[in-house]
């Protein structure tokens, strides 16, 4: 790699850190003026302590809706935070900001510690500074995640309240207003703003729709459904309390329970991407000291087995790295707001010709790949349309043999540059080689060269040719009083020499392995939505009794019938989502009917009891006592759920330990220890033979 282009790059990144701290200067600078001060002033008693700062920030979100690869970030990130601050641009901007700042104030000092550990290996630097794109996607969702979760937790504290203000008012929707004027919680109080909004509004049950679809979390919509149907209906006292309140009590149970799961996986998860990524970090270095320590290894390490094993630690670090992003999802608001409307690739898609190609490779509709394929969609609750999928598996394929073949180019190349620079030496088992060594070696390089050109794509040459040459001097002068057994061996190393060379060109079965490659390629997405689809089943008695818990809520308000039960279920449901839809589509033809279709439809034991008690209630019996189980033996559910959700952690933290470390144990057993052992055997074998 030219030394300038490294060079251009690091003054490229301190220029960008340098350009960050005047803006920041400058806006402090006008801060401080006469006038800010003046409106600082005017603002005491009314402003919080830290209006600077988030001046600072909605100056900074301005700056950054200019900048077009920054802007890109900012608008995914306002996506992200509108759904959680309805209608409060302020907060919204605020946020933006500050996030997008932390990030960038974190990817410089990684991005110069990159150009400065890995700045003699272009492969590994061009492939580090690609995936600080992926990385900076991490930060922001790590940054979304924890407003997410300070959503939740502001809900326990606002379900509280409510249950104080119900008690002094006995009205929803006032009990709900009154606790909304609460500064403290922001987010929160525009959520409960909104609901008031629903509640009062001409048409409440599709204004409440409307919110179903923008509310950031299933508890929020949750508490928006119960406090309707209890406006609509009215509130009933079951064994001497409120079942209004009641059912706010079983939300928050729900939402504890979740809190809980969410920080153990956080704890759990919360070093295991950097522990991917660290092997990327360690490769030159450890490729460094193995060199100096041990000069045998030098020939693996510049040459075509070790740029290989560079690429594989590469491949499985990215592959690594992802697994663990799709395993430590845990459902917050950053998948709400995946693959938008107008994502790339249905731009791509746009193409005349693209679209051609695609549709060539997208399985008919009604066929059985067809049905197959949109079957793992929906069980890995993926967002994308088909078209897209295939658009990825062909971008894929594409790439994955392009890669290989210039990577296989390169390996060739780099074998041929090693031959005709290296120095010419026996090996050696402890340290360097000296320096009178290394220049004897370049010397008997230099010599070999000469051959090495003279006799370059001849494939007929043979040792006795060289020998004949190198006792006449046609070509140099160098073995002309050499003795036989001394030309004798440069010959027969100087013919392995021409060898080589003449045999680094494309091979059949190097193109053949592009193939597989572009295979693989074509596969990974495929194989990616079978994965989430696992990840999903481990969370299914989660789900489960998420439905035992709403059924719960529902089944004591009256008027509430079978198919307001579903309609509910189909709302907060995810794996199950597609045969309750199917259910919910055919009920009106028959609703036991609809419910024996939905039992053949699944095969968890536990949801095909809700439903054989949802049939009971149908026909024969009222839904509360279908339920009463529930009801009575709701302190064992809540002990099985807590058991669960500890079983699930555990799953994910062995599945998650085993991913993150393998590219740590790849590398210091496939690209340090084997190759130590394997090499030095060699050497001490060649050395003994040389002995004798």
């Amino acid at each position: 790699m030219p030394s300038n282009f490294i060079l251009y790059i690091g003054i490229g990144a301190i220029a960008l850190f340098l350009v960050i701290v005047i803006i920041y200067l400058m806006l402090r600078k006008k801060m401080n003026s006469a006038e800010m001060r003046e409106i600082q002033k005017l603002r005491q008693g009314t402003s919080e302590k830290k209006y600077t700062k988030e001046v600072l920030y909605q100056k900074l979100y301005l700056v950054y809706k200019k900048i077009p690869f920054i802007k890109r970030y900012l608008l995914k990130l306002r996506r992200r935070l509108e759904i959680i601050n309805i209608d409060d641009e302020y907060l919204i901007r605020k946020q933006s900001s500050k996030i997008l700042t932390n990030t960038i104030l974190i990817i410089i000092p990684i991005t110069i510690a990159i150009i400065a550990l890995t700045k003699n290996n272009f492969l590994v630097l061009s492939f580090l500074l690609v995936f600080e794109i992926f990385m900076i996607d991490t930060f922001i969702d790590g940054m979304v995640d924890k407003i997410d979760n300070k959503l939740l937790k502001e809900q326990i504290n606002f379900f509280s309240e409510i249950r104080h203000a119900y008690h002094e008012f006995n009205m929803v929707e006032e009990a709900i207003y009154q606790v909304a004027q609460d500064d403290e919680a922001p987010e929160m109080s525009r959520q409960a703003e909104k609901i008031y909004e629903v509640l009062i509004s001409d048409d409440p049950e599709s204004e409440l729709e409307k919110y179903y679809d923008i509310a950031p979390n299933s508890y929020l919509k949750e508490f928006a459904g119960v406090s309707y149907l209890t406006k609509e209906f009215g509130d009933r006292k079951v064994d001497g309390a409120s079942l209004y309140l009641k059912n706010l009590n079983n939300i928050t149970q729900e939402m504890q329970l979740e809190i809980l799961k969410r920080d153990k996986l956080d704890y759990v998860f919360q070093s295991l991407s950097i522990i991917s990524i660290v092997p990327i970090l360690a490769l030159e270095p450890i490729k460094n000291w193995a060199m100096s320590q041990f000069s045998f290894t030098q020939e693996f390490y510049n040459g075509r087995m070790g740029m290989i094993a560079q690429i594989l630690i590469l491949v499985l670090t990215v592959v690594c790295y992802f697994l663990i992003r799709k395993l430590k999802d845990n459902g917050s608001v950053n998948t709400n707001t995946k693959n938008t409307e107008n994502p790339w690739q249905q731009k791509l898609y746009k193409i005349k010709i693209v679209k051609k190609i695609v549709d060539a490779f997208v399985p008919k509709d009604g066929t059985k790949e067809h049905r197959v394929l949109q079957r793992e969609l929906k069980d890995a609750a993926s967002k994308d349309k088909m078209e897209w999928l295939y658009i990825n598996r062909i971008a894929l394929c594409v790439v994955s043999f392009l890669v290989t073949m210039v990577v296989v180019m390169q390996l060739h190349r780099i074998t041929v540059n090693n031959i005709f620079t290296d120095p010419t030496a026996d090996y050696n088992i402890i340290g360097q080689m000296s320096e009178s060594s290394v220049k004897n070696g370049m010397k008997l390089t230099e010599s070999d060269n000469k051959y090495i050109n003279h006799y370059r794509g001849n494939t007929s040459v043979t040792q006795s040719d060289l020998e004949k040459d190198m006792r006449r001097g046609n070509i140099n002068k160098d073995y002309i009083n050499s003795s036989d057994e001394e030309i004798e061996i440069a010959a027969e190393r100087v013919l392995g020499k021409i060898r080589t060379v003449n045999s680094e060109n494309m091979q059949w079965f190097e193109i053949l392995i592009g193939m597989v490659m572009g295979i693989i390629g074509y596969n990974a997405p495929r194989w990616l939505l079978k994965f989430q689809a696992k990840m999903r089943q481990m969370e299914m008695e989660d789900e489960v009794m998420q439905f035992q818990t709403i059924i719960l809520m529902l089944m004591r308000i009256e008027r509430v019938n079978v198919e307001i039960i579903l309609e509910w279920l189909e709302r907060y449901a995810n794996i199950f989502k597609e045969p309750i839809s199917k259910c919910v589509n055919n009920y009106e033809s028959g609703p036991w009917e609809a419910l024996e279709q939905l039992k053949n439809d699944v095969t968890y034991q536990d949801f095909i009891r809700i439903v054989e008690s949802l049939q009971a209630a149908v026909e024969k019996i009222p839904i509360s006592d279908a339920f009463d189980e529930l009801d009575t033996e709701r302190d064992y559910y809540q002990s099985r759920r807590k058991e669960s959700n500890e079983r699930l952690i555990s799953r994910k933290g062995m599945i998650g330990r085993g991913i993150g470390f393998a590219p740590m144990v790849v590398l210091f057993v496939g690209y340090l220890i084997i190759p130590l052992v394997a090499i030095g055997l060699t050497s001490m074998t060649t050395s003994f033979r040389q002995m004798k």
